[in-house]
């Protein structure tokens, strides 16, 4: 058994953690408390930029859709005329500067999610540790909204809008903080946001309230297209069919139950979130189609065959839920308009 399957059968399977994680879980939490307070005492320094920013973040690790929720903000602030850019951390890539990213560049240097989020939203994309200095490029670019792809946790860089994505299924886990359980922060922290969007599952959060929330959405998935000629066939056409499934993502059972769901058989292999792909990754010892997701696509290019396949997804809300997040949204950037 991995590490990844170990821990998430201790965060969200009810298997008793070992005694060695409380007290590491309690340390997280200190850290954490004083990290906040010195940035609400102004000891450390938040840094306001010029332009608006929105933060799409969570309060646990591993896969909760944000990046998905990313591109669609990304697509839906350009249709309404503002000029968007996302900072996002550039994980799982080997720059440790703040740079713009090119559509050239290779996914192990900037991140596969870097590379993703710049091919599906069509926005200036900027990586780096320093999110403030990593926004600034954006807007020297011309950008007059940034918007964070995760960042909820970096105080560092001041924000005027925060959503808050929530895994509708796995939710909190087992409600402890770091390594115990999946929580970066406690789920009281869902009262100081704009906005929370439950990413599948009931649109309820205990007494957890939001302003403009909960909000409902969804991933959904059409069409599978194949990376080396870029040819696309409808997932229906895969119903009764066992294929290979591969993803390497926060949240790799959302993949497999998302095909799942369409009526294909899925031989699942997981892997480490962010993990840099090999031949041996995505080849097997027979002629069943390959089926990944878009993020793992953009690591794989270089070494896919015929029947190597990605699955890009879209986002899905409830009637009126893109109106009302929308809405959030459009009045922080007027808000912070009106007072410069």
């Amino acid at each position: 058994m991995s590490f990844q399957s170990r821990l998430n059968e201790i965060w969200y399977e009810g298997a008793p953690p070992p005694w060695w994680l409380t007290p590491l879980s309690a340390m997280y939490s200190l850290a954490s408390r004083l990290r906040h307070f010195a940035y609400s005492k102004h000891w450390r320094p938040s840094i306001a930029l010029t332009r608006p920013v929105i933060i799409i973040g969570n309060l646990s690790a591993g896969g909760t859709g944000k990046t998905p929720l990313v591109c669609w903000l990304a697509v839906r602030l350009a249709e309404l005329g503002f000029r968007p850019g996302v900072v996002t951390r550039g994980y799982g890539g080997s720059s440790r500067g703040v740079r713009l990213v090119q559509a050239s560049d290779d996914p192990n240097t900037v991140g596969d999610e870097a590379i993703l989020l710049g091919r599906r939203a069509r926005v200036p994309i900027a990586i780096g540790r320093d999110r403030p200095a990593a926004a600034q490029l954006l807007i020297n670019a011309g950008c007059d909204v940034i918007v964070s792809d995760d960042g909820l946790q970096h105080h560092a860089l001041a924000r005027d809008c925060e959503i808050i994505v929530v895994d509708g299924e796995r939710r909190f886990g087992n409600g402890r903080l770091l390594p115990a359980g999946p929580l970066r922060e406690m789920p009281g922290r869902l009262q100081g946001a704009d906005a929370v969007v439950v990413n599948g599952g009931p649109a309820v959060i205990s007494d957890h309230a939001s302003v403009a929330g909960p909000l409902r959405m969804c991933v959904a998935a059409t069409d599978a297209i194949t990376l080396r000629y870029g040819t696309a066939k409808r997932l229906s056409e895969f119903a009764g069919q066992s294929v290979h499934a591969v993803a390497a993502i926060g949240n790799p059972q959302r993949f497999f139950k998302m095909l799942q769901s369409l009526g294909i058989q899925v031989i699942a292999h997981p892997l480490p979130d962010h993990a840099r792909l090999q031949i041996g990754d995505i080849s097997f010892a027979d002629d069943l189609a390959v089926l990944m997701t878009e993020k793992d696509a953009v690591k794989c290019a270089g070494i896919a065959g015929p029947q190597h396949w990605y699955v890009p997804v879209n986002v899905v809300f409830d009637d009126g839920d893109s109106e009302a997040l929308q809405s959030v949204v459009v009045k922080s950037i007027e808000k912070r308009a009106a007072r410069a």
